[in-house]
C-alpha cells in the first residue's frame, strides 16, 4: 500500500507554474554554493586554526546526521509489538497490515478472524521470535528445546514444511506475521474438514491446534485438565475479541481500503 502523490486539492505534489524555473535555479545556486563551502572546509581545514575549527564543526554535523538516520532506520525495521493486547481494535489500529492480512486469511480460510488472533494470543502473544524455554543442565549447560515451535503461531518444523508445500511457498516465515496467521487459517480449515470442528469453535479449535488433529481424534487432552482451562482461556478471549470487532471493523476496512 502507499498513500497517492495527490495533495489537498487532488494535485500532484510537483505543481507546474510560471515560477517553478525561477525556483529551480535559486536551488541550484544555493546548492552549488553550498558545495563550494564544503570543498573549502574539507580541503583545506589545515590551513588555519579557525578553519580546523570550522571542519570539526562539520564533522560534529555529519556525525549527528548519521546517527539520527541509523536511529530512524532501526526504528523503520522494528518489529510491531501490540502494547494491548487485550484489545483486539488497539492491536489492529496499533498496524494496519496486521488488519489485511488477517481478513486476508479469513477470506482465503473461512476462519474468523477473532478465532485465529485468539490463538496467536495464546500461542505467542504476539512475539515474532517466540520458542520454548531452553532447559539447562545444573544451570550451567543449555539443553535443546523440547519443541521447534516458533514465531507468532509457534508450529513445529514437519507441520511448518508441510503449510508451505501446500501453500506453494517456500519462503514463507513463522516470524513473519502475514505468513503466521495464514498458517493458522489453514490449519484451522484443515481441522474443520478433518475433525468436523467448526472454524467458529475457538475451544475446540485451540485443543486440537495444541494436540495435533491426531492427539485430538486420540483425545489426549483428556488427560490434560490444565490444557482444558487454557482452551477455555481462548474461547474467551475470541468472544471479547469478537465483541470488540463489532464496534471498530467498519473503521478499520475504511483504513485499509480507503487507500485506493
Amino acid at each position: 500500500m502507499g498513500m497517492t502523490a495527490e495533495g489537498e486539492d487532488g494535485e500532484g505534489w510537483i505543481l507546474a507554474g510560471e515560477d517553478d524555473d525561477e525556483e529551480k535555479m535559486e536551488d541550484l545556486k544555493l546548492v552549488r554554493e553550498f558545495t563550494v563551502y564544503l570543498n573549502c572546509l574539507i580541503g583545506s581545514h589545515t590551513r588555519s586554526h579557525a578553519e580546523a575549527g570550522n571542519f570539526s564543526m562539520l564533522r560534529m554535523v555529519v556525525i549527528r546526521i548519521i546517527v539520527v538516520c541509523v536511529f530512524m532506520l532501526l526504528s523503520g525495521c522494528a518489529t510491531y509489538q501490540p502494547r494491548n493486547p487485550d484489545n483486539i481494535c488497539h492491536i489492529f489500529f496499533g498496524e494496519t497490515d496486521w488488519y489485511e492480512a488477517t481478513r486476508d486469511a479469513q477470506r482465503q480460510w473461512g476462519t474468523p478472524i477473532y478465532v485465529m488472533m485468539a490463538i496467536m494470543h495464546q500461542e505467542s502473544r504476539f512475539v515474532d521470535d517466540a520458542q520454548p524455554a531452553r532447559p539447562w543442565f545444573l544451570g550451567l549447560i543449555p539443553l535443546p528445546r523440547d519443541s521447534s515451535a516458533y514465531g507468532y503461531a509457534q508450529a513445529q518444523d514437519p507441520v511448518w514444511e508441510e503449510y508451505m508445500k501446500h501453500r506453494g511457498n517456500s519462503g514463507a516465515d513463522r516470524d513473519n506475521f502475514e505468513d503466521a496467521i495464514d498458517f493458522i487459517g489453514w490449519y484451522t480449515h484443515g481441522t474443520q474438514t478433518r475433525l468436523k470442528i467448526s472454524k467458529w469453535d475457538a475451544y475446540g479449535q485451540y485443543l486440537a491446534y495444541h494436540e495435533g488433529r491426531g492427539g485430538y481424534e486420540r483425545k489426549t487432552y483428556q488427560g490434560k485438565p490444565w490444557l482444558k482451562k487454557v482452551a477455555k482461556k481462548v474461547k474467551r478471549r475470541a468472544l471479547r475479541y469478537n465483541q470488540q470487532l463489532k464496534i471498530c471493523q467498519a473503521e478499520l476496512d475504511d483504513e485499509v481500503d480507503g487507500w485506493f
